[in-house]
C-alpha cells in the first residue's frame, strides 16, 4: 500500500494517477445511489407490492439510522491508528457487508416484505457510511490547498457521476423497451456492484497514501461541541447543503414516475437519465475552471441559479413534451458537476476553521455531519414525495386524474426551485473564500510549528 508521507505537502498537488485512483471508489458509490433513490422505491411499490407510504417511511427510517452511525464512524476513523492508515481500514471492512446487503435488498426473496426491506436497508446504509464517509475525509486530507481540494473532490465526484450514469443507463444497456422494469435493472446492478466495489477500493488503497496515526490530543466532547457550534461557516454550509440536497432529492425520487405519468414516455426513461448524468460529467471540468476565477461558493451559487431558472419550466410540461424535457436534462445536467463537486470541496475548507481554533484534524467527524445531511436530504425527499402523493391519491401502477398528476409535477419541478432559492441566499455571501482560507492555513501552520517546538 502507499506510504504514509503527507501527500503533496501544503499547497502541493497530487499526481494524476493518485487523483484518479482516489476517485475510483466513487464509481460503486454513485452506482449504488441510483437504485436506492430511483429504482428501489418504484420496484418495492410496483413489483413487491408495498404501498408508496410504506416504502417512503422505511427508507426514511433507514436514513435516520445514519444519525447514530455517521458521527460514531467519523469520530472512530479520526482516532484510528493502524499501519494501513486511518481511512482505508474502514472502507475495506465495509466491502463484504455492502455486497451482502446489496444482494438482499436488490434481489429480495419472493416473500420479502416491509421488515426485509427495513433490516437489510439498515445494514446497507451502515456499510455505505463506512465507505463514503472515510472516503470524503481521506480526500480532504490529501492537500491543504484551496484549489487543489476542488481537483481532488472533482475526481471523486466525477467517478460518482460516472457510476450514476452507468447505473442510470442500465435499462438502455439491457435493451429494455417500454417500462424500465426496476426489478430487472436492480438485478443487473447487484451483479455489477459485486465486481466493481472490491476492485475500486483495492485500487485506491494500494496507490493513495493515508495517515497511519490518529489526530493528536482528542478534545473532550463538551469542548468539541463548543468548537463545532462556533464554526459558523460550517453551520451555514451544511444547512444550505441540506436544503439543496432536498431540492435535488425530490426530482431523483420522482423521476421515473414523472416521465411515465406526466410525460407519458416510459420508453425514454433510461435515455433521459443517461443524458442527464453524461452532461454532469462533461460539466465538471468547466465548473472547476470557473471556480478558480470566481471562488467555489460563488460558482456553486451560479450553477444553482442556472439550474433553478431552467427547472422552473418543468411543471408546465405534459404529454408529448419529452423532447423539451430532454433539452432540460442537458442544461441542468451541465450544472450537476458544480452541484456535486464544489460543496464537498468547501466542506474541506470549513474543517480548517475548526483546526485553526484548536480542534485538531477532525475531518472524519465533520464529514460525518456532511454525510448525515446528504442522506437525510434524500430520505426526506422520499418521505415527503411519496407521503404527499399517497395523500393526493396518486397510483404508481395505475391511471391518475389531473389532480394527482399536478401534485406530482409540482413536487418534481416546483418545490425544488423554491428550495434552491433558499440555498442560494444562504451561500451567496459565504465568508470563507480563497483569501480567508489562506489566512486560516497560515494560522494552522503557525500553531503546528509552535506545538512541535514546545514538544
Amino acid at each position: 500500500m502507499a506510504d504514509d508521507a503527507r501527500p503533496a505537502g501544503v499547497g502541493g498537488s497530487l499526481s494524476p494517477a493518485r487523483v484518479i485512483a482516489y476517485g475510483l471508489p466513487g464509481l460503486p458509490v454513485g452506482a449504488l445511489g441510483v437504485p436506492l433513490f430511483i429504482f428501489l422505491p418504484t420496484f418495492y411499490s410496483q413489483e413487491v407490492g408495498l404501498s408508496l407510504a410504506t416504502v417512503g417511511t422505511i427508507l426514511l427510517a433507514a436514513r435516520l439510522w445514519d444519525v447514530v452511525t455517521d458521527p460514531v464512524i467519523g469520530a472512530l476513523s479520526d482516532r484510528t491508528r493502524s499501519r494501513f492508515g486511518r481511512r482505508r481500514p474502514w472502507m475495506i471492512a465495509a466491502v463484504p457487508l455492502v455486497m451482502l446487503a446489496v444482494w438482499m435488498v436488490f434481489r429480495p426473496p419472493e416473500d420479502a416484505g416491509a421488515w426485509h426491506l427495513l433490516g437489510w436497508s439498515l445494514a446497507l446504509y451502515l456499510g455505505w457510511t463506512m465507505i463514503q464517509l472515510p472516503h470524503g475525509a481521506w480526500g480532504a486530507e490529501l492537500s491543504d490547498d484551496y484549489d487543489e481540494r476542488s481537483r481532488i473532490a472533482g475526481s471523486r465526484e466525477a467517478c460518482v457521476v460516472i457510476g450514476t450514469l452507468l447505473a442510470a443507463g442500465t435499462p438502455v444497456f439491457l435493451g429494455i423497451d417500454g417500462d424500465v422494469r426496476p426489478g430487472t435493472a436492480l438485478g443487473a446492478l447487484a451483479i455489477a456492484l459485486m465486481l466493481v466495489l472490491p476492485a475500486t477500493i483495492a485500487a485506491a488503497a494500494s496507490v493513495v497514501p493515508d495517515h497511519r496515526t490518529a489526530a493528536p490530543n482528542p478534545l473532550p466532547w463538551s469542548e468539541s461541541r463548543r468548537l463545532l457550534l462556533r464554526n459558523r461557516p460550517f453551520l451555514r454550509l451544511i444547512v444550505a447543503y441540506l436544503i439543496n440536497g432536498l431540492a435535488n432529492g425530490l426530482p431523483a425520487t420522482l423521476f421515473l414516475l414523472f416521465v411515465e405519468h406526466v410525460l407519458a414516455a416510459p420508453e425514454k426513461q433510461g435515455l433521459l437519465l443517461f443524458v442527464y448524468f453524461l452532461c454532469g460529467i462533461l460539466g465538471v471540468p468547466f465548473w472547476l475552471l470557473v471556480a478558480r476565477r470566481l471562488g467555489k461558493h460563488r460558482t456553486w451559487c451560479t450553477a444553482m441559479i442556472l439550474n433553478a431558472a431552467i427547472f422552473a419550466f418543468v411543471p408546465l410540461l405534459g404529454t408529448g413534451d419529452a423532447t423539451i424535457f430532454l433539452a432540460i436534462c442537458v442544461a441542468t445536467g451541465l450544472c450537476l458537476g458544480a452541484d456535486l463537486t464544489l460543496p464537498s470541496a468547501i466542506q474541506a475548507d470549513v474543517v480548517d476553521v475548526d483546526t485553526a481554533r484548536g480542534g485538531g484534524r477532525r475531518t472524519g467527524l465533520y464529514f460525518a455531519f456532511w454525510g448525515m445531511a446528504t442522506k437525510l436530504a434524500l430520505a426526506l425527499a422520499v418521505g415527503i414525495a411519496f407521503g404527499l402523493l399517497d395523500v393526493a391519491g396518486f397510483e404508481a401502477a395505475g391511471t391518475n386524474a389531473e389532480g394527482p398528476l399536478l401534485v406530482l409535477a409540482l413536487l418534481y419541478g416546483g418545490l425544488p426551485v423554491l428550495l434552491k432559492a433558499v440555498a442560494i441566499a444562504l451561500m451567496w455571501r459565504f465568508p470563507l473564500d480563497r483569501d480567508t482560507h489562506a489566512h486560516l492555513r497560515t494560522e494552522i501552520l503557525r500553531k503546528e510549528t509552535e506545538n512541535k517546538a514546545g514538544g
